[in-house]
């Protein structure tokens, strides 16, 4: 890493001053005189304030909390099984309407059970799509069919899914085997039967002893209408299991580069084997979510796929997979990144922190694997702290083994500070009151003849904590940092990025 411009996490620097970013902070770094007179009403004249008069960026409206307390309501489960490379994750998307399962022709690229919220003719339901089951795998696809017998205990209801081009193998057979010890009501979907032609091969699977088979072709929905049908029927009224619909607890999202440890991770909090774990890197392609008690309350965990190099280059169900994650990102409240903290700091790192920063997360940073440390590294690993992220000294840091469970307590304690912190709202009042302050001991400097003036500050939004400078001419970027890191001094903002935006005053017209 050699701290270029990639390796920089505050995308707000746009103004080209003469001096290098770190001149123009210590142009501020002075310590605040201690004998500044309290009465600072001559700095901000606010009868005299008008909005109107100011031009540049749009003041975000604060709509209150995005989120609720509620769980919400319990939806029976429909488990989508089959053998690998038979269709599952295609059919799941035919579902629920959009593509939202990573597919690939390739088998094996669902390794884990995840949850899709689905309607069909008003009835909402949860589809859990699973890896492809081998009765004789082993490794991975121990792991995987693992995964798909769990799906199975939890479902209401089956959807069984067999390639008719190809018939019933013996894998299928055994399937059907399990599939009746569960003692689940099991619909079987015919797939790949895209035409009248192919028809016949549906009926030939009448010899697995599930009743009717239903053919569907889930690449082009035909014959979907039926098979979902025979679903409903199967699907009890009341839920066994049932799941609980995205929403409510707070969303926590697991982020890092291929094979950091995010899946064991999610393993030791929820206290099972909840996604697979494989040496292998990249081994976790669909954003997985699990409920987790914790610190006596109820989280969201995101299991994500590992955020490549290069996505741009990237091909197939990874390419796939990297926009899954950053729509969970989307989603979340909280990011909670993982660094290998054996391995030096990469450039890979600080992008998917960026990431975070920019896309307005909170942020909490676990150094995995602490466990494997010497004196030596753990050193080392302090400089390239201090070196490469030093735009985000404000993101809580916790050292955690995900293997073994050290310090993982340690999360939701950070993920509490990081979440209030984004939740944080200051009085105006107090705010201009600071600011008022701040400006007379360290006023801006004179640029071109002019010195630029803060007339206003409110804070037009949390989540994250949005900030709005009604000024008499443009606040360099330099400046800006200097009030974003009293801010965070006064007032804490500990794991939340801050946004600071400025607009200027318009000339009058004579």
């Amino acid at each position: 890493m050699n701290g270029g411009p990639e390796s920089r996490l505050d995308p707000g620097d746009d103004l080209n001053t003469g001096v290098t970013e770190a001149e123009s902070d210590d142009v501020y770094d002075d310590n605040i005189d201690d004998n500044i007179d309290d009465d600072i009403d001559d700095v901000f004249d606010e009868s005299a304030f008008d909005e109107d008069e100011f031009v540049g960026d749009e003041v975000p409206s604060y709509e209150g909390d995005a989120w609720t307390d509620d769980e919400g309501e319990l939806l029976p489960v429909l488990a989508v099984v089959g053998r690998p490379n038979v269709g599952k994750s295609t059919l799941v998307n035919r579902i629920i309407g959009r593509r939202e399962a990573v597919t690939e022709d390739t088998p094996g690229v669902t390794r884990d059970r995840v949850a899709y919220e689905a309607n069909w003719n008003g009835r909402r339901f949860t589809v859990l799509d699973t890896g492809g089951w081998d009765p004789e795998g082993e490794g991975l696809r121990a792991s995987i069919t693992a995964q798909a017998e769990r799906a199975v205990a939890l479902a209401d209801a089956v959807l069984f899914v067999v390639d008719a081009t190809v018939g019933a193998t013996d894998h299928d057979e055994a399937v059907v085997k399990i599939l009746r010890a569960a003692r689940k009501p099991v619909v079987l979907a015919a797939n790949k039967v895209d035409g009248p032609a192919t028809e016949a091969d549906a009926a030939m699977l009448w010899s697995l002893g599930l009743g009717e088979p239903y053919p569907v072709s889930a690449l082009h929905g035909r014959g979907s209408g039926d098979l979902l049908d025979a679903a409903m029927e199967a699907l009890p009224t009341e839920p066994t299991h049932g799941h609980r619909i995205l929403g409510g607890p707070r969303r926590v999202a697991l982020l890092g580069k291929p094979n950091v440890g995010k899946s064991s991770l999610l393993n030791k909090l929820a206290g099972e084997h909840r996604v697979v774990v494989d040496a292998k890197a990249g081994t976790t392609v669909d954003p997985v979510d699990e409920l987790i008690e914790l610190g006596g309350k109820t989280w969201r965990f995101v299991d994500t796929a590992g955020i490549r190099r290069k996505v741009n280059t990237a091909s197939g169900h990874e390419y796939f997979a990297s926009l899954r994650t950053a729509a969970a990102l989307d989603k979340a409240e909280v990011a909670v990144v993982l660094i290998e903290a054996q391995e030096s700091i990469t450039e890979q790192d600080t992008r998917i922190i960026s990431m975070v920063v920019e896309s307005g997360r909170a942020l909490v940073i676990a150094y995995n694997k602490w466990d494997l440390l010497d004196d030596e590294r753990r050193y080392y690993l302090e400089r390239e702290i201090e070196r490469d992220l030093v735009r985000v000294p404000w993101a809580p840091r916790v050292n955690i083994a995900a293997r073994t469970g050290r310090h993982v307590d340690k999360l939701v304690p950070a993920i509490e500070t990081a979440l209030e912190s984004w939740d944080q709202r200051i009085p105006t009042g107090r705010l201009n009151s600071f600011i008022g302050t701040l400006v007379a001991a360290h006023p801006h400097p004179i640029r071109g003849g002019r010195q630029p003036r803060i007339l206003f500050a409110t804070q037009a939004a949390t989540r994250p904590p949005r900030f709005v400078l009604f000024a008499s001419a443009f606040i360099e970027a330099g400046y800006r940092r200097f009030i974003e890191r009293r801010l965070r001094e006064e007032f804490g903002f500990v794991g939340t990025p801050i946004d600071i935006s400025v607009r200027v005053r318009e000339k009058r017209k004579r």
